[in-house]
């Protein structure tokens, strides 16, 4: 199959916008703007769909808010007709340290409450998912401030590049598919 949920998590809402919670958002934001495509409103979530290198993209920003996130990816994976296998979920990670990009084929939620219902939702942890480090520099019982707190102006500088690698991941993803782009880009 030459089609891909590429699933961004986030919160809607401009409190929530710029902040580490929503970079899922953010990077399928800016593949957009590259790519000049406008997201739509559709059924439960923001969406829009380019082609790249022969495979269709179906860019995904659940509008269900990030603990009902599976409702949405449930719905679309069904409406486009793509199997769970073609489903990557970018999300943030507090375990990974700010920068850090790490593509996993499956594995458990890890805390994360979007990972979770998504699992929940679909039954199973057997999907990609692309994992972007957000830190952990925060104090005991400070996380949820702290992930749904606004990047610092010097964190944001760090941001662009590697943004511009987690395109290039969702693009391997379906292109040269997911073993070959855990191996080129896991240790970048």
């Amino acid at each position: 199959m030459s089609k891909f949920l590429i699933v961004g998590l986030g919160n809607i809402g401009d409190e929530y916008a710029n902040t580490r919670h929503n970079i899922g958002f953010t990077v399928l934001d800016v593949l957009a703007k590259e790519n000049s495509l406008k997201f739509r409103t559709d059924r439960l979530a923001d969406i829009a769909e380019y082609k790249f290198k022969g495979k269709t993209f179906v860019l995904v920003k659940p509008s269900t808010y990030m603990n009902l996130s599976g409702k949405a990816v449930n719905y679309w994976l069904q409406a486009e007709k793509i199997a769970v296998e073609n489903l990557l979920v970018i999300t943030d990670d507090i375990a990974l340290p700010l920068g850090s990009l790490r593509m996993k084929g499956k594995g458990s939620d890890g805390g994360h409450n979007g990972l979770k219902n998504i699992q929940e939702v679909l039954n199973t942890q057997n999907y990609a998912r692309l994992r972007f480090g957000v830190g952990n520099e925060f104090a005991k019982g400070k996380q949820v401030d702290f992930v749904l707190g606004k990047w610092k102006p010097d964190e944001e500088k760090l941001l662009e590049p590697r943004i511009k690698l987690a395109i290039e991941i969702i693009h391997g993803f379906g292109t040269i598919g997911l073993q070959r782009t855990m191996s080129a880009y896991n240790n970048k």
